[in-house]
């Protein structure tokens, strides 16, 4: 059967999944930001997911995903061995890695995954990396010790306060930018688009160039369907051919949450759809 094998699966946490999935194209061609489109099987929908890891040698990138819609939770039950019908990528622009010195990334939720490859590449190029990684628990905390292995600090943050400082990630955020004995050159953010948002209002007032990473609606990864049309101050953009990384300072952020939120009474329905087990199928 055609298609891209399944090596390797961990329960990251009750809904946080990781796989690593055989894609020597991808794999040989991917750099840090960017990500894939994927269809599962032939009615399946096509995802957006960024690459969190990629291993040139053994020919595989590194997914992590929430269970939160039908493809993501559908995705969630593979098992080792099982087949992804299409991967597509990679797409998007990587990040613009330099040395610009002292940089903070800040990853939060499942956008600790993406965050890390960023922070890696960064830190080969011989920048001071602060890290700062949050979740609501201390169970959607994960690859802490990837993460430190790559940065000089790290700030690990839990909004209950089960574990690491209680507190969100922009308050550490603040308190370093607010530090008048650091420079910090620039910001990178990967997180719920709420937590994004909240960066940017951080980081704003100190006029810290700050870039995050959008995972919009997105169908074709072309640029030619529109689903991933984002407002910036400068005009619309597509994420899939124009980003996925910007400005965070320039985004018209209520519009992206309300475009986030269109689909989200069918979203429900489908996963529901997926979900229920019909009583005729027992007869």
């Amino acid at each position: 059967m055609k298609g891209y094998r399944i090596l390797h699966k961990e329960a990251i946490s009750d809904v946080t999944k990781l796989i690593v999935v055989e894609a020597p194209h991808v794999a040989r061609n991917a750099k840090a930001g960017q990500f894939v489109i994927i269809r599962i099987d032939e009615k399946g929908e096509r995802i957006p997911l960024t690459i969190a890891d990629y291993d040139k040698d053994e020919g595989s990138i590194t997914m992590i995903f929430q269970e939160v819609g039908k493809t993501t939770t559908q995705l969630g039950s593979l098992k080792v061995g099982d087949i992804i019908l299409n991967i597509t990528g990679p797409l998007g622009h990587p990040s613009e890695i330099q040395n610009y010195g002292s940089v903070i990334c800040v990853g939060g939720g499942v956008g600790i995954a993406p965050i890390y490859p960023i922070a890696r590449a960064l830190k080969e190029a011989g920048n001071h990396v602060i890290s700062i990684i949050g979740a609501r628990t201390r169970s959607l905390i994960f690859w802490e010790e990837k993460l430190k292995a790559v940065s000089d600090e790290l700030v690990v943050c839990t909004d209950d306060g089960s574990y690491g400082r209680k507190c969100l990630v922009t308050e550490p955020l603040k308190e370093i930018l607010s530090d008048t004995k650091r420079t910090i050159s620039r910001v990178w953010a990967i997180g719920p688009a709420i937590m994004m948002k909240f960066v940017a209002s951080t980081t704003e007032p100190f006029k810290i160039p700050t870039i995050v990473s959008l995972n919009t609606i997105m169908i074709d990864g072309t640029g030619m369907c529109g689903g991933c049309r984002v407002s910036l101050k400068e005009g619309a953009k597509f994420v899939c051919v124009d980003g996925p990384e910007f400005d965070a300072h320039t985004i018209d952020w209520e519009l992206l949450l309300r475009r986030l939120s269109y689909y989200r009474d069918e979203e429900t329905y489908s996963l529901q759809r997926y979900k229920h087990k019909c009583n005729l199928d027992n007869l």
